[in-house]
């Protein structure tokens, strides 16, 4: 009879230890109403708990698949918290007017998160400050200063991409690492995304992030250069839809644009863009601009705004453009350069690059 009051009291302990859930006891100083724990869904937000908020205190419980990046944040403020949830207990304190300064407790995959992340906030401070000294030299007249600091920023800015990417190849079965590839697939090229992706552990083939890259992947593959370019028809400006193989087929090289009138950085490339365009037109160099946005008066106030006078087609569906979607585009200004059979000869070349990329070709 011991024996198998042992052997119960054991079976009960061990029932006890498997938490099914997760429990977060949140103490926020200065918080009222209710809070909310939510997750990032396709295009918009997942809630996944609320609480109410009682002298600045409030429990969030629920499961969760597998540990990952979710947002907590109080009803009618602004601002939101990352922290890495997993099924444990976990506890939350901070100030409500300071969420990004928050303590997270009882997260293994949170404490991951945080020591990568307060490496990259120390570089952030060092490349802030330099920025503000480089535009300060810059006012003051001294180019070459603003021109040296601001090649330092870029050298900070870049070595904390390779912190997470380091961080990546370094922890494959972490559950943070899907949060930490997210962050630096934009700028990486089919091969290195690819191998980055192919190292992972397995358990994490079921993170919603990485099922994305993956698919995105065979998309790059499709789109990469020397690949023949997916053919695809939208309307023009003045609603008639234009094929994308009737325009390259017309010129020597032409040059797909994504861009959007909403997109700064777009807005900026475009005169370089209009400068290449304008030099090498006569020789055989076309741009087919493809657009991101969702106004169309806004679409059409830009392309008369930066003198754009190539042709121009957009389904007007943001960043659910399908013909974004089909070049497995997620950040632009993107292009790419296909010759007269629609063979891509190059990606991403912008500036100075993008001249003497045309230039080599038609000189």
């Amino acid at each position: 009879m011991k024996k198998y009051l042992i052997f119960g009291l054991m079976i009960a302990a061990f029932a006890c230890s498997q938490q099914k859930g997760f429990k977060i006891n949140v103490n926020l100083d200065g918080a009222k109403g209710k809070v909310l724990l939510e997750q990032r869904g396709a295009g918009a937000w997942i809630p996944v708990d609320t609480a109410d908020i009682v002298n600045g205190k409030a429990v969030l419980e629920g499961e969760v698949n597998m540990p990952g990046d979710y947002y907590l944040s109080v009803l009618g403020n602004r601002g939101k918290a990352l922290i890495f949830v997993e099924n444990k207990n976990m506890s939350v304190t901070g100030n409500v007017d300071s969420l990004n300064t928050i303590k997270v407790t009882g997260s293994a995959t949170h404490d991951e998160y945080k020591t990568v992340e307060d490496q990259i906030n120390k570089l952030a401070e060092e490349y802030m400050a330099l920025y503000q000294n480089s535009r300060q030299a810059a006012v003051s007249g001294d180019t070459a200063k603003a021109r040296q600091l601001m090649n330092k920023v870029n050298e900070l800015y870049a070595s904390t991409e390779k912190i997470q990417e380091d961080f990546v190849k370094n922890h494959p079965a972490s559950y943070a690492t899907p949060y930490f590839i997210g962050n630096i697939q934009y700028d990486k090229d089919v091969e290195e995304l690819d191998k980055l992706v192919s190292g992972l552990d397995p358990k994490l083939d079921v993170s919603p992030t990485i099922a994305d890259l993956k698919e995105r992947i065979e998309k790059m593959k499709k789109v990469a250069v020397g690949q023949t370019a997916p053919d695809f028809t939208q309307n023009d400006t003045d609603g008639n839809p234009v094929k994308f193989s009737d325009v390259y087929s017309k010129n020597k090289y032409t040059l797909v644009d994504f861009w959007a009138s909403w997109c700064g950085p777009c807005r900026g490339e475009n005169p370089n863009v209009v400068a290449v365009f304008n030099d090498f037109k006569d020789k055989g160099f076309g741009v087919f601009g493809v657009s991101l946005d969702r106004d169309k008066a806004s679409w059409l106030k830009a392309i008369d705004d930066d003198h754009l006078t190539w042709p121009h087609v957009s389904d007007l569906a943001y960043w659910n453009n399908a013909a974004a979607q089909l070049y497995a585009v997620n950040s632009i200004p993107s292009n790419l350069l296909v010759d007269q059979n629609g063979k891509i000869i190059a990606k991403n070349k912008r500036g100075e690059e993008l001249r003497t990329t045309i230039a080599g070709l038609l000189n």
